[in-house]
């Protein structure tokens, strides 16, 4: 017969709160979105106001007003400025415009319609208006006469391009969403294909890169090296991007030269041509930390004020509901509650991240004076236990935060390495690794690259004992193509 037995185990485990897993996530976030999350939490919450908002003085009818309001509760940033101060309204009088005149003043100066009356210019009359690709080609399709259906069948292929200007959906498919009647036969969307490819930018329209190279053989005025880029294009793109001009060569029987010289006219033809007109791709990065040399001589972070969310808890509400609390204003606690914990996590936030920065150009200080060859292996827990706090608390700091530095823009991460030891017992970071990798590149021949093998021999002359694999891998990071990608033939053939 089975016996049950009941115990009592005693375990300790580790559990976040709500609120605690909600700091942890907000850590993590670039300042870009931490910036979102505090200003969706400034329009809904009645206690969190700007900071540079002008507070009424009749807030309530006992006249108090903002002198009431507790400074204490601001979080200004690592700097103090006097940039509230220099922003008080003046004196209103007939001498001196008041504020609702000066915005009729601006109103009136970006009117459409000021020209009309004094016929000044202003200055964003000159501003260049970006076109997109779609746009660009309805307008030349209007400047042509066409029917109402071959119009019709060319828009459809027009707004059927990629951003970078190919057509990328089967012409079949699309007789259907063209919406003519009746349905436009496979000669007849051909016709409109041809009718789009003749639009500028030059190569737009076509189904794959040969036929947009193809599309743009006439900008080689040669007819000799237009029939053989014709025919590398066609036959032998696999080669051509592979820069194996040896190879091309033998299978079209020209020499060296003139094959090398028609790959090169090649690689000045444009095989995204619909990006001219796309909108840019650039992505633009605000860096969180910004590393200085002072007069001293010495290296030091600090926190960019462009990115420290300037909020503060409205003291004279705050101060009001304290007064007047009763069980039915539990949702206005509960904003009071929120407010203030915003108010500390963006301090905590940036300090945090002021500290690490503050470790890391103390731990790199010969990084920014040398570049990447002084880069010292550098790890988590160093950081760590220079500031205080653990390991992954870093790990989250540094995760979308960026430095900007007199040599660039570094995402954090960037400092922290492995240690590599040299055939002296030194100590060499990877990132040190990767910049002499680059170097050694750089000096090399164009006609006779270096191999990752050759690489490898060289940095072991130096005292580096590197994996080739580690240097292909090293390669790829720094986005440097092979040795097959890199080699030039015309350089050669031009010095002979």
């Amino acid at each position: 017969m089975m016996s049950m037995d009941v115990r009592t185990d005693q375990r300790q485990n580790q559990t976040l709160s709500p609120r605690l897993q909600h700091a942890v996530r907000l850590l993590q976030m670039s300042s870009l979105d931490f910036g979102t999350v505090v200003r969706d939490v400034l329009g809904r919450n009645p206690f969190l106001e700007a900071e540079d908002e002008d507070l009424d003085a009749s807030h309530d009818g006992d006249g108090e007003g903002p002198q009431d309001v507790n400074t204490a509760d601001v979080y200004d940033g690592p700097q103090e400025t006097d940039e509230m101060d220099a922003r008080e309204p003046a004196p209103a009088s007939d001498d001196h415009p008041t504020e609702s005149d000066r915005d009729l003043w601006l109103a009136d100066g970006l009117s459409p319609s000021r020209g009309s009356h004094d016929g000044d210019v202003s200055a964003l009359d000159f501003m260049v208006a970006e076109t997109s690709l779609n746009a660009h080609l309805h307008l030349q399709l209007g400047t042509l006469a066409l029917s109402e259906r071959d119009r019709a069948l060319a828009g459809a292929l027009v707004e059927s391009l990629d951003d970078d200007g190919y057509l990328r959906t089967p012409l079949g498919e699309l007789r259907e969403v063209a919406g003519v009647q009746p349905l436009a036969s496979l000669e007849e969307m051909q016709i409109a294909l041809k009718l789009v490819q003749s639009l500028d930018p030059v190569g737009v329209g076509a189904r794959d890169v040969a036929e947009c190279l193809t599309l743009q053989m006439a900008q080689i005025e040669c007819p000799r090296m237009r029939g053989m880029a014709r025919e590398i294009v066609t036959d032998h793109l696999e080669r051509l991007a592979a820069r194996d001009v040896p190879a091309l060569a033998r299978a079209l029987g020209e020499s060296l030269a003139e094959v090398a010289a028609v790959c090169d006219r090649i690689r000045h033809l444009d095989p995204r041509p619909g990006w001219r007109l796309s909108p840019s791709r650039v992505s633009y990065v605000v860096p969180d930390v910004i590393v200085k040399k002072d007069r001293l001589g010495a290296w030091s972070a600090q926190l960019n004020p462009a990115i420290v969310p300037r909020v503060r808890v409205n003291e004279v509400y705050a101060q009001l509901f304290q007064r007047h609390r009763c069980a039915e204003n539990a949702e206005m606690g509960a904003h009071l509650q929120e407010a203030r914990w915003t108010l500390r996590n963006v301090e905590q936030r940036f300090s945090t991240i002021l500290d690490v920065a503050q470790a890391i150009v103390r731990r790199q200080r010969h990084f920014f004076e040398y570049g990447a060859m002084a880069m010292k292996p550098l790890g988590l827990r160093e950081i760590a236990e220079e500031v205080g706090v653990h390991e992954s608390t870093v790990s989250r700091v540094t995760n979308n935060k960026f430095m900007a530095t007199p040599s660039g823009v570094y995402e954090l991460k960037h400092f922290f390495s492995r240690a590599m030891v040299s055939a002296n017992g030194s100590a060499c970071s990877g990132t040190a690794i990767r910049g002499l990798i680059h170097d050694i590149i750089e000096a090399e021949s164009p006609e006779q690259p270096l191999s990752d093998a050759e690489i490898t021999r060289q940095l072991a002359l130096q005292g580096l004992k590197v994996a080739r694999r580690t240097v292909t891998k090293y390669r790829q990071m720094l986005r440097i193509e092979a040795v097959g990608r890199r080699k030039r033939h015309d350089v050669a053939l031009a010095a002979a």
